[in-house]
């Protein structure tokens, strides 16, 4: 047994759960695991795009995902190296469990899809393949080092998965802004989950000036009617010179939370030196990013957000209570 995992690896020998190629997802608990019925998998915006992107159709997405889980014993696209989370009901609790669960709890995980030993025993025959949640019936295993929030009854399952799926964002937002006191904040992809949710942490952490960047009008007239930021700007933010532009003044922190690839370069242009770019996006490539910035001459930390911050379920969970304009985003976009 192992907390970490280990004992689920079936090949290959000897690597953690989300390096393996295929895991054993029989749902029997070792002493310290949690055996969870699955009702709703949410896919990572980054996976989900290059599914829809690669297959077309939403029943060639849905096949896709009912291959690899079965291939693999979890879900985590071989392309993009990405999965998501789930929600579900903790069914039986080894135990030695540490996590402090109950057979019963609603619960939403906090640990990716692509460590998650996972099962799927009804087909995905209530998903259409349009969306990024789906409706599952199948079983997960959590292990002893495992994360997982049990929902809240003030918010829709939805509407809670939503949140949860992308929670380390603001948190790690909070962490840096407040490292920068009364400084400048641009959030690429400002009216996405993530970005919406860092651009109010941002506020809350005391930013002097918020510029977020969208693709398109539309989403600026979103994210303008929400009120979430002090300037909101239209460009491609694959287009380095575009994004520098539309910025203007470089900023002291820039959190990347666009779902597409090849928008290292335009994120370290608009950040001024002794700045700090947040890279949360799964399309990111770190290589690019890091050879950009030396490239460029540009003085500035790059952290890759993990999505794991002490505290992040309940913060991010806060700010949409109390953030009316994230929570209409967020509303508006299950709407969708």
């Amino acid at each position: 047994m192992s907390a970490y995992g280990l004992h689920r690896v079936l090949e290959p020998q000897g690597v953690l759960p989300q390096q393996a190629w295929r895991l054993d997802a029989e749902p029997v608990p070792a002493p310290d695991e949690v055996i969870v019925a699955v009702e709703r998998l949410n896919l990572d915006a980054a996976s989900f795009r290059q599914l829809r992107e690669q297959h077309g159709s939403g029943a060639a997405v849905r096949q896709a995902v009912l291959d690899i889980v079965e291939e693999r014993g979890k879900m985590q696209n071989p392309v993009t190296g990405s999965g998501g989370m789930l929600l579900g009901t903790v069914l039986e609790v080894g135990p030695e469990s540490p996590l402090g669960l109950k057979a019963g709890d609603r619960i939403a995980t906090l640990v990716s899809l692509t460590l998650t030993p996972l099962k799927i025993n009804d087909g995905l025959q209530d998903w259409d393949g349009e969306d990024e949640q789906v409706p599952c019936r199948g079983t997960a295993v959590l292990f002893g080092r495992s994360i997982a929030a049990v929902l809240p009854d003030d918010m829709s399952d939805e509407l809670a998965l939503s949140v949860l799926d992308v929670c380390g964002a603001p948190a790690l937002t909070d962490r840096v802004v407040r490292k920068h006191p009364g400084g400048s904040v641009l959030v690429l992809g400002g009216g996405g989950k993530s970005g919406s949710l860092s651009l109010a942490a941002a506020r809350q952490a005391g930013a002097s000036r918020l510029v977020a960047l969208v693709p398109t009008e539309r989403e600026a007239e979103q994210v303008r009617k929400a009120g979430l930021a002090d300037e909101v700007v239209i460009a491609d933010a694959r287009n380095p010179v575009a994004v520098a532009e539309a910025v203007g003044k470089q900023v002291d922190v820039t959190v990347v939370c666009v779902d597409v690839p090849g928008c290292e370069h335009g994120a370290i242009l608009a950040t001024g030196d002794g700045g700090t770019v947040i890279f949360f996006s799964m399309a990111t490539s770190f290589s690019a990013a890091a050879l950009g910035a030396e490239g460029l001459a540009a003085d500035v930390e790059m952290l890759v957000g993990n999505g794991y911050v002490p505290g992040h379920a309940a913060f991010a969970l806060d700010l949409v209570r109390t953030q009316p304009g994230v929570r209409a985003l967020f509303e508006q976009r299950q709407t969708a």
